[in-house]
């Protein structure tokens, strides 16, 4: 049986991690969350007081750095982050880190490894254009910014944290902006890859449109 490799890129808020989750599950597949593989470097770079820079700092940081995943765990140098990463300081600080060149090869090397190696299905802002660039199945998956706020601000406010809607779409557009702006491999829908927009679906309507497009091939 042929290896089955999904990728899926998008917008901050466009649900692609839940989703990747449940097409993972459905179809057998091991879930590669590469968003929270920039959130960890984020995360590490706030913890150690490491400017938001990119200097030699950042990269000797890199190169003491192991990120990986266990039971949809994200787990950074041996410990467990996963319920640190999720604020919106540290979205932001992903962002940040995001945009720098150092940041992204040493992450697209790990996630391309992770790739050769198994059944995956994984989602970011580049996957599809680099990352995984010859994957058989691709998507784009967005929906607008009112509805990626909406949602971001629920999840959000169900974790204790206050916020208001207008700070949440205002950090939606600010992140659109330099996700689509940066240097480095910004943000696009990739020519070959299916848009999706979730705006009026439910999960399980992008989950099964997705599910059946692989199932089909």
């Amino acid at each position: 049986m042929a290896r089955i490799t999904i990728a899926i890129d998008g917008p901050s808020g466009a649900g692609k991690s839940t989703i990747a989750k449940l097409v993972a599950k459905k179809l057998d597949l091991d879930y590669i969350d590469t968003g929270a593989m920039y959130r960890a470097v984020g995360y590490k770079m706030l913890k150690e007081g490491i400017p938001m820079v990119e200097d030699e700092t950042l990269a000797e940081m890199l190169d003491r750095t192991t990120i990986d995943f266990s039971k949809g765990d994200t787990i950074l140098d041996g410990q467990v982050v996963s319920g640190l990463i999720r604020t919106q300081e540290i979205s932001k600080a992903a962002s940040d880190c995001s945009a720098f060149a150092t940041v992204r090869k040493k992450l697209v090397e790990l996630q391309q490894a992770m790739g050769k190696t198994k059944n995956v299905i994984m989602d970011g802002r580049d996957i599809c254009t680099v990352v995984l660039k010859d994957a058989p199945y691709k998507f784009y998956l967005t929906a607008s910014e009112d509805e990626r706020a909406r949602r971001r601000h629920k999840e959000l406010v169900e974790k204790g944290e206050d916020i208001t809607f207008e700070k949440v779409l205002a950090d939606i557009k600010e992140r659109d902006y330099n996700d689509s702006h940066r240097a480095v491999t910004p943000l696009k829908q990739a020519e070959d890859a299916l848009l999706i927009d979730s705006s009026n679906m439910t999960i399980d309507e992008v989950v099964n449109f997705i599910c059946d497009r692989v199932n089909s091939r």
